[in-house]
């Protein structure tokens, strides 16, 4: 205790001398200042990266978008669709030097200047289409048929009625639509879609991207020709025609197995012969040719292309001989110069009909099956007319032995 009591006396007196102590003098002044100017900076510096940032993404606009950017519901800043380019094929120049050549339609312009053109990219092509069943030894009749783009319905009904793949008496019947393509822009792209979806149902679509129209159909039949001489040349017979046409393929095949000793190894090309046929020089016309184009007074022998019958031999000659023979934009004429630069001429069949059948009295309805029981082919049916007209031949109750009709 004795030790503790210095301590206590000292801290006593501290106590009762507290209010004379003093601390050292702090100058609030100060000290609220160095805080003003601390945060002074802190704003300082927070305004310089929100400005530095604003600056950044001003640039970024600059570069993503253009000052004169429309709003998006304008009609100006809706994108086209991007075109499917084709192989570069040169403008051939010369054409232009003819004489009378701007006095041409403008199609025929363009045909003379692109008609050198024959190689065009497969859009949609089918490699196993002359498979036939392992074992099998019945022939391969394949159908070509002429199809415009847009023209779906028909493509729907042939591929119900004569153009169905099946095995007829004997012979395998196989089918493919020949086509180009059609519109600019989406209209082309949705055309494009659609004949992807039908050919990865249907597998028969045979499509390059070329302009698809009347002055190319010559293009289509020698692209036809390369691709058959690649991926089907054992098919022993062809046919070659329009959608539009109502094509009797049981006749067809009953007539191809009447043949004799003709497996497809030697000439045939058989159809609606025309014989003297003229070059049409009224530049009105849909058949108008020039004489820059086909010079001689008359066509050589040919069938008219609504429909036609052939054989692989004629069809490999047809394709060898079409190497040395300018393209013109009449496709069946085409095909009979190519048939005369091999030393073969068509042949003509009484059921061919391709300017449409001859009906003996308008009081006999156009549309009888009766008419179209026996034929080969008839022209210019419309889709509803070709689809009753096929079931109406094969109805089993059909009896064509009466007409009973006032002449």
């Amino acid at each position: 205790m004795s030790s503790l009591l210095p301590l206590y006396t000292h801290l006593s007196g501290v106590i009762k001398n507290i209010h004379n102590i003093r601390c050292p003098q702090v100058n609030m002044e100060k000290v609220s200042w160095i805080y003003r100017m601390r945060g002074r900076r802190r704003a300082l510096e927070t305004m310089t990266l929100l400005v530095m940032n604003t600056m950044c993404l001003i640039l970024i606009l600059k570069i993503l978008a253009p000052e004169n950017c429309e709003k998006i519901t304008s009609p100006k800043s809706v994108r086209e669709a991007p075109e499917i380019t084709s192989p570069t094929c040169e403008q051939n120049l010369s054409a232009s030097k003819t004489e009378g050549f701007f006095d041409y339609p403008s199609i025929i312009q363009d045909f003379l200047y692109y008609r050198h053109c024959r190689q065009f990219p497969v859009l949609l092509t089918l490699p196993n289409k002359c498979n036939i069943p392992k074992g099998s030894g019945e022939p391969v009749f394949l159908l070509a048929i002429k199809s415009s783009p847009r023209n779906y319905e028909r493509r729907s009904v042939l591929r119900k009625t004569w153009a169905a793949e099946r095995l007829q008496n004997g012979m395998w019947i196989r089918t493919v639509f020949l086509t180009g393509t059609a519109g600019v822009g989406f209209e082309k792209k949705r055309i494009n879609r659609l004949l992807e979806l039908e050919n990865k149902r249907h597998q028969d679509i045979l499509q390059w991207d070329f302009t698809d129209s009347f002055y190319n159909l010559t293009l289509k039949q020698v692209l036809f020709l390369d691709w058959m001489q690649t991926w089907c040349p054992t098919a022993d017979f062809f046919f070659n025609g329009d959608d539009d046409v109502f094509a009797n393929t049981d006749n067809m095949v009953d007539f191809l197995k009447g043949q004799g000793d003709n497996d497809g190894s030697k000439h045939l090309y058989v159809g609606q012969l025309l014989l003297d046929s003229i070059p049409i020089r009224d530049n009105t016309s849909k058949y108008f040719i020039p004489e820059e184009i086909e010079a001689a007074d008359v066509y050589s022998p040919y069938c008219s292309g609504g429909g036609y019958l052939f054989s692989r031999f004629t069809a490999r000659s047809i394709y060898q001989m079409s190497h040395s023979i300018t393209l013109m934009p009449i496709d069946d004429v085409y095909m009979g110069m190519c048939l005369k630069q091999a030393g073969l001429h068509p042949s003509d069949h009484q059921g061919v009909w391709a300017d449409g059948l001859m009906i003996p009295s308008n009081k006999l309805d156009i549309y009888d099956p009766c008419h179209y029981r026996e034929i080969i082919l008839g022209h210019k049916f419309l889709p509803d007319q070709i689809f009753l007209l096929w079931n109406e031949i094969h109805r089993k109750d059909l009896n064509c032995s009466k007409t009973e009709v006032n002449l």
